[in-house]
């Protein structure tokens, strides 16, 4: 409604992928702001191609390399709400596993993080680490997804399940969560010992 119709970019991938991922991809695009919290799994929108493809490679059951293609290239196509001229504001909250894990190897997990680092020093880009010390985290490790509406009734809360995106809507739902988010971010650090416990481990691989 608020794009007036006109047609998506994703539609072209309206025969390839699953709906979730189309939705999310407009979701994302008509946000005024995004915040996610990430607790096993590093954000789609700071993710590398290299990343985002061994990402897909773990599926089951296993997406046929053209399937796979279809995949990386649709993800890294997201993200360029972080690009355009007036990119939307967003709030990346990951705790500190995600990052510890050695996924695809010491030189891809690095170039990974090196690649959040470049990308939390670009305008509206704050990225935010929840450190082990932290102790015990709310949502049970459950990706979440707050993409701010023009007006409160058009948020949106994106959870990744085993079955693909799934979209709440209804205001107890975007209440429950507003405050996961709040609590989410309480337990993180600020953006620069954010910054320096990525440093370690970028400098640890």
């Amino acid at each position: 409604m608020a794009a007036g119709g006109k047609r998506g970019w994703w539609e072209d991938y309206r025969e390839k992928l699953l709906p979730g991922l189309l939705d999310l991809a407009e979701m994302e695009q008509n946000a005024t702001a995004i915040r996610t919290a990430q607790v096993s799994h590093l954000p789609g929108l700071l993710q590398t191609a290299d990343y985002a493809r061994l990402t897909f490679l773990q599926n089951v059951p296993e997406p046929s390399p053209p399937h796979v293609e279809h995949l990386v290239s649709h993800r890294i196509k997201r993200q360029e709400v972080l690009y355009r001229q007036s990119p939307v504001p967003y709030t990346a909250i990951i705790h500190e596993a995600a990052l510890r894990m050695e996924f695809g190897g010491r030189s891809l997990t690095r170039k990974q993080l090196e690649h959040i680092l470049a990308m939390g020093e670009r305008e509206r880009i704050t990225v935010l680490v929840i450190p082990f010390s932290a102790g015990i985290f709310p949502g049970a490790g459950q990706t979440v997804t707050y993409a701010e509406g023009q007006v409160p009734q058009l948020d949106t809360v994106q959870l990744d399940t085993e079955h693909g995106a799934m979209f709440e809507y209804a205001d107890a739902q975007l209440d429950r969560y507003r405050t996961f988010m709040r609590r989410f971010e309480a337990m993180a650090l600020d953006a620069s010992a954010s910054r320096g416990v990525i440093h370690t481990i970028v400098n640890d691989l």
